[in-house]
């Protein structure tokens, strides 16, 4: 959420910000009308009601009734208008409370303007492998090696559902397990938080209102299933103060994602690269508003750190203002090469969102020296996001045998297995 005395100090800066995503800049027209409305609408209700409550003061003091019964039918007025008022402020308030939650947060200046076609390449790691024979999707080789059940998948729940079995499934596991446990070498604290949260939770995370019709909701308990583990972790600290010698805070977690993916319509959904659930590893920090472009840069090469080390040749690109988050000022996306696919799948996007999502949730922290307090910023990534990451991991690593060499990395939460091979 942004802050409305900047907006009204510096309309053009948010201007500029919707015009480089891309986005219809009257909403700040609207927003600015809407809040000199509603303050004017404060003190005009205040005034009146100051005034209502002298009148009833000297009504008690009156001696003589009729002038008291006078009195009284005045109040009346005062009363009529007050709620007329009041009326009218809560229509005002609702609509300004919306605008501003679906206020997106402003680019950086070096973003790029404009959408996807603007991202930009700017690094390139590790050699595609190459083969001595046609390499498989996996949507060929998963089924083959017993690894990918598609059909039961269909039969379970529906379209883009599968099942993962044996070898398949505990790659799946060991690819969690190992990416946790590196994370934590960088210096990250593992959580494992509810997969179901609150409203304000999803909406301290910035998911709501914008992206209410992609979230699955349990309607009796009013629960929502987490679309990612971000919103968990930003919850976590949900209208506290933290301690400044506390920070930078950082976390990592596991979870399964749910997102209706409607908004991916169109696109290429073959195999298990777009699902409505999948596992994901997310990266968390809590910084002060001058440790965060540090701090987004380590997350950034630990994210890289996580395919280097599987052996995954990937590329980093930096997004344009109109394809980040709603949240980020800045994001750079990782997206690694498929052999089998012959193509690049993003496994991770990393973002840095300022006080976005620290004003939204009331997180804040006292600096030493100040009487009040700050927001914090906040930092995101995945660590990956599966299954492309398994994808991945499966294409490239096959064999002309049909085989599936494991990534020495992995092995150890393999059971040593070395080669996956056909399940018997």
């Amino acid at each position: 959420m942004l802050d409305i005395e900047l907006i009204r100090k510096q309309p053009d800066w948010l201007r500029q910000g919707l015009r480089k995503r891309e986005m219809d800049t009257a909403v700040v027209d609207r927003v600015l009308a809407l809040d000199e409305r509603r303050r004017a609408l404060l003190v005009e209700v205040e005034t009146l009601k100051a005034q209502r409550n002298a009148v009833s003061k000297e009504i008690g003091a009156m001696q003589d009734a009729a002038a008291r019964e006078e009195k009284i039918a005045a109040t009346r007025g005062l009363g009529d208008q007050i709620a007329a008022l009041d009326a009218e402020l809560a229509t005002v308030d609702a609509e300004y409370s919306d605008l501003m939650a679906r206020l997106p947060n402003v680019p950086f200046d070096n973003v790029p303007a404009g959408g996807e076609a603007n991202n930009q390449v700017i690094k390139e790691w590790g050699d595609k492998p190459e083969f001595n024979f046609e390499p498989q999707p996996h949507w060929d080789l998963g089924p083959q090696l017993g690894l990918i059940n598609f059909e039961q998948g269909a039969n379970l729940t529906g379209s883009r559902f599968y099942v993962l079995s044996g070898a398949g499934a505990r790659l799946q596991r060991a690819l969690i397990a190992w990416m946790l446990d590196l994370h934590i070498r960088q210096g990250y604290t593992e959580k494992y938080t509810p997969f179901l949260v609150r409203p304000e939770t999803v909406f301290g995370a910035g998911q709501l209102p914008k992206f209410k019709d992609n979230l699955y909701k349990d309607y009796e308990e009013e629960l929502y299933l987490l679309p990612t583990a971000e919103v968990s972790l930003t919850g976590l600290h949900m209208g506290e103060i933290l301690d400044e010698a506390r920070l930078p805070l950082r976390y990592t977690a596991y979870s399964p994602c749910f997102r209706r993916e409607k908004m991916s319509a169109g696109r290429d959904v073959r195999g298990i690269k777009r699902g409505h659930q999948f596992d994901k590893v997310e990266m968390y920090k809590f910084t002060r508003p001058e440790e965060s472009p540090a701090e987004f840069e380590a997350m950034i090469a630990d994210a890289e750190a996580t395919c280097q080390e599987l052996g995954l040749p990937y590329r980093l690109l930096f997004k344009a203002a109109g394809d980040i988050s709603e949240g980020a000022h800045i994001s750079y996306d990782i997206e690694v090469w498929a052999a089998g696919c012959q193509e690049w799948l993003e496994v991770s996007s990393i973002s840095l969102v300022g006080d976005f999502q620290g004003r939204r949730a009331g997180i804040r922290y006292r600096p030493q020296g100040e009487k009040g307090t700050r927001f914090v910023h906040t930092i995101n990534g995945s660590g990956l996001g599966l299954p492309r990451t398994l994808i991945a991991v499966m294409e490239n690593n096959q064999q002309a045998d049909g085989t599936i060499r494991v990534p020495e990395v992995l092995r150890p939460w393999m059971g040593g297995v070395d080669v996956i091979r056909p399940e018997a």
